[in-house]
């Protein structure tokens, strides 16, 4: 049960870089989180809607320019390495669509596809309608050079064996990330 929105507590600012564009080629460490970090991928049928929504975003039209690196489905988040590897078909100005703040083929985009799709899919065989399973927002982190990726790279493999030895430690992870407000 979500809490009534208050401005002293719930206020969210985004500190995305302000002159970067977020279709651009690259390398970006996602991470988004469930809804009060609730196990809900414990569930294997859940498990399975994650893991294949996943896997499957390099082949939907809007995000052909993507490579899915390494990635994992945790019990109550997701980590993955997109690898953008040209600007998406789309990127003409002009034609541009705008999907919120976000341009069509932009990472928050993709993100934002991936948590509707994933929700949708999961209030399914849950029988529920409109029911939130994700946190609000996502976290990023652009890697600037191999040694960062390759690091991360490690992270997210070993990411199952930390989850069984301390389940907090998401917390100090996402300090070192940039949050978006999606």
């Amino acid at each position: 049960m979500s809490r009534p929105y208050n401005p002293e507590i719930h206020h969210r600012r985004s500190i995305r870089l302000p002159n970067w564009d977020y279709r651009s080629p690259g390398y970006y460490f996602v991470t988004i989180c469930t809804a009060d970090r609730h196990c809900l991928f414990d569930t294997p049928h859940y498990h399975e809607v994650a893991t294949h929504t996943l896997q499957n975003i390099p082949n939907q039209k809007h995000a052909q320019h993507i490579t899915l690196d390494e990635w994992v489905v945790m019990p109550n988040h997701i980590h993955a390495i997109f690898i953008f590897t040209d600007y998406p078909p789309q990127a003409d100005i002009k034609t541009q669509q705008h999907f919120g703040n976000a341009l069509a083929g932009s990472l928050g985009v993709i993100v934002g596809r991936y948590k509707a799709f994933v929700t949708m899919r999961i209030n399914h065989l849950r029988r529920t309608k409109g029911q939130s399973i994700w946190q609000r927002g996502y976290y990023e982190r652009i890697m600037a050079n191999e040694q960062e990726w390759r690091a991360t790279q490690k992270y997210i493999i070993e990411n199952p064996i930390r989850w069984a030895e301390d389940r907090d430690n998401l917390d100090a992870l996402l300090a070192k990330m940039t949050y978006h407000n999606h």
